[in-house]
C-alpha cells in the first residue's frame, strides 16, 4: 500500500459511483425505450437519440478511464501506487484495463454506430427531466478529470493518517524533506 495508491483508490470509488450513475441512467433509458437488453436489437441510435447516444458513450469512456475524464486521475494514481511496491500487479492491472476497454467499445459500437436497426427509428431522445437528473453527474465526470483539486484535497490528508493507522510506510521518496 502506497500513499499514492490508497489516495487512488479513494477517488476512484467516487469517481467509479459517477460513471456507473451515467451508464446505469443511460442504458436503462435505452433498455426502457427499447424494450429489449439485448445488444443485438440496438444499432444507430446516435441517429435517433444523438442526447442519450453521447451521454452513453461519455459514461463508457469515463469507466474506460478516458484522460480528460474523472476516472482516468484516479486510475493512474492507483496503478502508480501499485507499480511502486507490486510492479508485476499493475502490468496485469493494466492488461485488465484493456480487456474493458474491448468490452465497453463493442457495446457503444453496436448500440450507437451503424445502420438504425428496425424498430429504433421511433425512440425518443432524452426528456427534460432526465437531462436535467443526468446533466450533473456528466458535469461532474468532465470537471474533475480536469480539475480534481477539490476532491484530491479532501482526500490526500485522511491517507496518511489511514498509512499511519495501518502501520505502513510508504515507500514513495519525498522531495524536498
Amino acid at each position: 500500500m502506497t500513499t499514492q495508491g490508497l489516495t487512488g483508490a479513494t477517488f476512484y470509488m467516487v469517481n467509479h459511483g459517477f460513471s456507473t450513475a451515467a451508464l446505469f441512467m443511460t442504458a436503462g433509458w435505452m433498455v426502457a425505450r427499447r424494450k429489449s437488453s439485448q445488444i443485438d436489437d440496438f444499432g444507430g441510435l446516435q441517429r435517433v437519440t444523438p442526447i442519450l447516444a453521447w451521454s452513453f458513450f461519455i459514461a463508457g469512456l469515463s469507466a474506460l478511464a478516458l484522460p480528460g475524464l474523472s476516472s482516468f486521475i484516479s486510475e493512474f494514481l492507483v496503478l502508480a501506487g501499485t507499480f511502486t511496491r507490486y510492479p508485476i500487479a499493475a502490468i496485469f492491472a493494466t492488461l485488465g484495463i484493456i480487456l474493458a476497454a474491448l468490452y465497453v467499445l463493442i457495446a457503444v459500437q453496436k448500440s450507437l454506430h451503424g445502420e438504425v436497426k428496425p424498430g429504433n427509428e421511433s425512440l425518443t431522445d432524452l426528456i427534460l427531466r432526465e437531462k436535467i437528473a443526468l446533466a450533473p453527474v456528466i458535469a461532474l465526470i468532465i470537471l474533475l478529470g480536469f480539475y480534481p483539486k477539490p476532491v484530491l484535497d479532501v482526500i490526500n490528508p485522511t491517507t496518511g493518517v489511514v498509512m499511519q493507522h495501518a502501520g505502513v510506510v510508504d515507500p514513495a521518496v519525498k522531495v524536498g524533506k
